[in-house]
């Protein structure tokens, strides 16, 4: 027998209704890579077999178990709804639950007045200068009393 004359596999269809989209290569990869890590973790069942508590179960699997990021685990979500939706052409049912993932919280720091005199000694140039802009930006926005106790520094993690 040919290879024609067998149907192609089921990532091999994946790859195909991605490259239609038209995705990148790496988008490619990913979602490929989140329909194996489905399958695995269900016990090596087929896609068609498992159905939206499966799915479900999956991305439980994720924010719990693995502490996947709420990015991760929605990139793993996108890929196993497309598998459904536009290969396997059984979108998943509405009662599809999602154990949502932990979203990173990034506090402001606050210095104290000699740690923000430590940060502005050890800066020269235009990043003193632009410390300095902040600085003062954060403490007008400030009470005046505060602003004279501690200056707040935002600090993005973006």
């Amino acid at each position: 027998m040919s290879e024609s004359s067998h149907p192609p596999k089921r990532l091999d269809q994946v790859r195909a209704a991605l490259r239609r989209k038209p995705a990148a290569r790496r988008t490619e990869d990913a979602d490929v890579g989140w329909i194996r890590r489905l399958i695995h973790v269900q016990g090596i069942r087929h896609p068609r077999l498992l159905g939206a508590a499966e799915v479900s179960a999956f991305l439980a699997y994720l924010a719990v178990e693995r502490e996947v990021a709420a990015s991760t685990q929605n990139q793993a979500l996108s890929a196993l709804l497309f598998l459904y939706r536009d290969v396997l052409l059984q979108p998943l049912s509405e009662d599809l639950t999602i154990t949502d993932a932990k979203r990173p919280t990034y506090p402001p720091t606050v210095l104290s007045r000699e740690e923000a005199q430590a940060v502005l000694a050890a800066l020269s140039g235009v990043h003193h200068l632009m410390a300095s802009l902040c600085m003062v930006v954060a403490c007008a926005c400030l009470r005046a009393d505060a602003c004279a106790c501690k200056i707040l520094i935002a600090i993005s993690a973006g």
